[in-house]
């Protein structure tokens, strides 16, 4: 049931009158739709955007999450500073391309359980664990990985691509994040971090 809340705030009015199924494969269909940015066949990242911390700040229902999602993050962040810096990054690159904020967060925990400086076995690295050759095809062979400012704004758009070349299929495109394609392992253990840990019940 809070998964079904989530959705109906995060989904427009017809969107979710006009869905064709309540079951669990129609609500993973749901959460994708959210995504709705213009269809690119080549990944793009968007310009860095001036620091919104005043804007944040002046937006109640930001704030409200804010504060939420810094209590929930404390744990895996201890240091405030840089908890509000990640929360602030998520926020404000999952808003630029319709994605919710919650998912990116799950994503993340999910990757790296957030430690900006996680470096897997196979290279990718920071807190979406992005892999090197990402910088030749969206930005520069100079951009640190590590920054949580550059990776989580990779992360982003990675994703955002990825659901793209799959029409919407939330769980296909955590698959091909993963590079498990074909397989459902990564997309649940992302759902499950997703609905323990992030969700929210007052929208």
């Amino acid at each position: 049931m809070i998964l079904f809340n989530y959705l109906k705030t995060a989904l427009t009015a017809n969107q979710w009158l006009n869905a064709s199924s309540r079951t669990l494969a129609g609500v993973l269909g749901l959460l994708a739709a959210v995504s709705t940015t213009n269809v690119a066949s080549q990944p793009t990242l968007p310009p860095p955007s001036a620091d919104s911390s005043e804007a944040l700040l002046k937006d109640y229902e930001a704030q409200i999450w804010m504060v939420d999602m810094s209590n929930r993050l404390s744990r895996y962040i201890k240091e405030p500073d840089l908890r509000r810096e990640v929360l602030e990054l998520v926020y404000r690159e999952s808003s630029r391309v319709d994605l919710p904020p919650e998912l990116v967060l799950a994503l993340i925990h999910t990757e790296s359980a957030f430690d900006h400086f996680a470096l897997s076995s196979a290279g990718a690295q920071g807190l979406m664990q992005v892999m090197p050759f990402w910088k030749v095809i969206l930005g520069s062979k100079h951009d640190n990985l590590m920054n949580p400012k550059t990776n989580i704004r990779y992360g982003v758009a990675i994703l955002d691509h990825y659901l793209e070349k799959e029409k919407g299929n939330l769980t296909r495109a955590l698959a091909r994040y993963n590079g498990s394609l074909g397989k459902t392992w990564y997309p649940e253990r992302v759902y499950t971090n997703l609905e323990r840990h992030w969700l929210t019940t007052q929208w």
